[in-house]
């Protein structure tokens, strides 16, 4: 896990490298073009669900179980390599930057535009401090998708295990849209992401105020007051940790393609959202990874002396 990060840190995630989750996304979009259609798409949507993380688990084993018999050596890389594939520190940095820079520079269609690459809502409209508002939120939100429940899963069931984490967190955002198209079919998609991240999200969020805050008990309480306020089971928890360490109100009014939606408040608006907080989030969000890195590995390590001692 210390070197899948090690490794995301300094080349990221360059278009060049071959990647599991494009070969996950194509089997994805094959199985929905196969068989999203007609009766039964819920029954065909956990088949689908089914055989995806069928086939990432059994070549990703094979994969990992081959190099340690090579040596104990090169399977330690290989499977670093893969746990690598599965997160996301430096992509979601790079991203938010993308947007934080031309703010700084006044730019703001740019602005809007590198945020459109990276969430769901309307932005062509958007003012700055909404614009802050969304980066913000999806930094919060993808620190425990993007990084810390991939290692969570890495920990509990090696590179394999992270594999299927990211797979069925791929199949979610292909196919678990709440419209006539993949209500059904992608039902099984959305609830497994749900169940597999209800521990990563609720230990990042606490992880996020433990290694970010003087004041943990304060933001504890609010975590644990607006962390169920959001309309997923899980994301409220990284973003109630980000607006208490930041000290912002995030929440409010989305829209997406045209369609208005109204978000609960989380956190308390005691300083207005500016571009500053974009940098601050991310900062946040690697400190955050490391002390919840440091924190798997020393549970690694406690698990592994007391099978030793037993």
């Amino acid at each position: 896990m210390v070197l899948a990060v090690v490794i995301d840190f300094f080349i990221g995630d360059p278009r060049w490298l071959p990647h599991p989750v494009r070969g996950m996304g194509r089997l994805i979009a094959w199985l929905d073009h196969r068989l999203n259609r007609g009766r039964m798409r819920r029954v065909k949507g956990i088949v689908t669900i089914g055989i995806v993380v069928a086939v990432v688990y059994g070549i990703s084993s094979i994969i990992i179980y081959e190099s340690y018999r090579v040596s104990v050596v090169f399977g330690v890389v290989i499977e670093a390599l893969l746990i690598f594939t599965t997160i996301a520190a430096k992509s979601l940095k790079e991203a938010a930057w993308n947007v934080m820079i031309p703010l700084e520079q006044g730019d703001i269609e740019k602005a809007r535009n590198e945020l459109s690459m990276i969430v769901g809502r309307d932005t062509e409209t958007l003012n700055e401090p909404e614009i802050v508002r969304a980066c913000v939120e999806t930094v919060a939100e993808n620190t425990s998708d993007g990084i810390t429940a991939p290692l969570f899963y890495a920990l509990v069931g090696g590179g394999a295990l992270a594999l299927v984490y990211r797979a069925v967190n791929t199949c979610d955002s292909m196919l678990g849209y709440k419209n006539e198209k993949y209500g059904d079919f992608g039902w099984a998609s959305a609830r497994l992401d749900d169940v597999l991240n209800y521990i990563p999200a609720r230990l990042t969020g606490i992880v996020m105020v433990l290694g970010n805050s003087r004041h943990i008990r304060g933001c504890l309480r609010l975590v644990l007051r607006d962390a169920r306020k959001h309309p997923s089971p899980n994301s409220g928890w990284g973003e109630a940790a980000m607006a208490a360490l930041l000290g912002v109100q995030l929440g409010g009014t989305n829209t997406y393609q045209g369609v208005i939606s109204q978000r609960p408040k989380i956190g308390e608006a005691l300083v207005e959202l500016k571009k500053e907080h974009i940098r601050q989030a991310v900062h946040v969000m690697f400190r955050t990874v490391v002390v919840f890195l440091a924190l798997l590995s020393l549970g690694g390590i406690i698990v592994e002396a007391a099978g030793t001692w037993s």
